[in-house]
C-alpha cells in the first residue's frame, strides 16, 4: 500500500467518529443554499486532527469538518476558526473551498462543524512529485509559492480578520508558549534546548510584519487543478492565526533544509541536482517570496530555522509528555521522543550561525 492509497480517498464512517446522519441532513435542508438529499456520508482516509467527512447527494458533494468527540484541549480543534478564514478568504479569490455553514449546535452532530464545497483535483503527498517531469515540477513549486505569497500579502483588516490573532510580537509569545510546554514535558535533559530557551527570546529579528499565517503550509495540505499547475484550494487552516508571515515561511522552508523523519513525506533536503530535477533551490525559492511579497531578502533566515526547529521540539516533546502522562492516545506518540533532541542539535546549529557563542 503507497502512501496515497493510505490517506487518499474515503472509507466507511469509524464507529467512534458516527453520528445521527438524519440530523446533519435536516441542518443541511434548512441552512445549506442549494442543498437536496438524499445524502450519504463516507469518511476520509486522511490523518486529520479534526474527523472531515464527504457528504454525497445527488447533485453535488460536500465536506464536513468536526470536533472529534470526547475531552479536547481548549483550544484545539477550532473548526470555527478555520471556518472564520475560508470565509474571509473565498470572497477574496483566493483558492480556497467555498464556505457553507458552521454549526455550532451540538445536538446536530455531537460536535461543533462546517460545511464546506468539496474540491475535486489532485493531492500530492511526496513534496519531491517523483512523477512529475521537470518543467511540471517547477510550474506546480511557482504555484505554491505564489499562492503562499498571496496570503501573506491578504490585507487581513479589509478581510475582517479583526481579532483573529493577537498582532505584534508573534515569535516572541511562540517561544515563550513552546519553552513552557517543553518544561512542563521535559522527559530527558537536552543541554541545547536550554540555551535555546536563554538565547531565542533575547535576539527576535525587529521589524516583525502582520499577516494571515496558515501555520502548516505543504503540498498534501493542498488540492491542485487536475491537469494544471494550479492551486485550486489550501485545506487545512487548523493553525491559521496572526502572524509573522516570516515564521510561516521559514517553517515551509525546513523541507529544503533537513531531512525528513517522516518516510511518508520524504524532504526536499534529500534531492539532489534540485535545478536539473525543476525544483527551486533554496536561495530562488526566498528570492522569488521576496520578490512576491515586496521584501529585500530574508537575513535572519538562520534565526528562523533555529526557531522553527525549536517549536516542533516543544510540540514533540509535548506529545512525549502526554504518553508519560498516560493522556496520549496514539501508540507511536512515544516515537517521538527520539526526534526532539535531533531537532534541539540542529536548532542549536541554526543559532550559532545566527550569531548565538557557545
Amino acid at each position: 500500500m503507497t502512501e496515497h492509497d493510505q490517506f487518499s480517498g474515503t472509507k466507511d464512517v469509524a464507529e467512534s467518529h458516527k453520528f445521527d446522519e438524519a440530523k446533519l441532513a435536516a441542518w443541511m435542508q434548512a441552512n445549506v443554499e442549494g442543498y437536496q438529499g438524499p445524502l450519504t456520508v463516507r469518511q476520509f482516509k486522511g490523518g486529520q486532527s479534526n474527523p472531515t467527512y464527504q457528504l454525497i447527494t445527488p447533485k453535488k458533494k460536500y465536506v464536513m469538518r468536526r470536533k472529534p468527540p470526547g475531552k479536547l484541549l481548549p483550544s484545539a480543534h477550532a473548526v470555527d476558526r478555520e471556518f472564520r478564514v475560508i470565509s474571509a478568504l473565498y470572497p477574496l479569490g483566493f483558492p480556497v473551498a467555498k464556505p457553507y455553514g458552521l454549526c455550532e449546535d451540538d445536538s446536530v452532530a455531537g460536535t461543533m462543524f462546517y460545511i464546506m464545497d468539496m474540491v475535486e483535483g489532485r493531492i500530492l503527498w511526496d513534496a519531491t512529485l517523483p512523477d512529475y517531469e521537470p518543467a511540471e515540477r517547477r510550474a506546480i513549486f511557482d504555484a505554491k509559492l505564489s499562492t503562499f505569497a498571496t496570503l501573506h500579502n491578504v490585507d487581513w483588516k479589509k478581510a475582517g480578520l479583526e481579532g483573529f490573532g493577537k498582532e505584534g510580537d508573534y515569535v516572541a509569545r511562540q517561544i515563550h508558549r513552546w519553552t513552557k510546554q517543553y518544561q512542563m514535558s521535559e522527559t530527558t535533559k537536552i543541554p541545547e534546548m536550554d540555551k535555546l530557551i536563554e538565547w531565542l527570546p533575547k535576539n527576535v529579528p525587529p521589524g516583525e510584519r502582520t499577516s494571515i499565517v496558515h501555520g502548516d503550509y505543504r503540498i498534501d495540505n493542498m488540492v491542485l487543478h487536475p491537469t494544471e499547475p494550479r492551486v485550486l484550494a489550501v485545506l487545512d487552516w487548523e493553525l491559521s492565526t496572526l502572524g509573522d508571515p516570516l515564521a510561516d515561511f521559514t517553517y515551509h522552508l525546513m523541507s529544503w533544509e533537513m531531512p525528513s523523519s517522516d518516510p511518508v513525506r520524504p524532504s526536499l533536503a534529500m534531492v539532489q541536482d534540485k535545478e536539473a530535477r525543476g525544483i527551486p533551490t533554496r536561495d530562488q525559492y526566498i528570492a522569488r517570496y521576496c520578490e512576491l511579497t515586496g521584501r529585500d531578502g530574508l537575513p535572519d533566515l538562520q534565526y528562523y530555522f533555529a526557531y522553527n526547529a525549536f517549536r516542533l521540539a516543544g510540540i514533540l516533546q509535548g506529545i512525549v509528555g502526554r504518553v508519560r502522562d498516560g493522556t496520549a492516545s496514539n501508540a507511536a506518540a512515544a516515537q517521538n521522543e527520539g526526534r526532539v533532541e535531533p531537532l534541539a542539535k540542529f536548532a542549536y546549529a541554526c543559532a550559532q550561525k545566527a550569531g548565538m557563542q557557545g
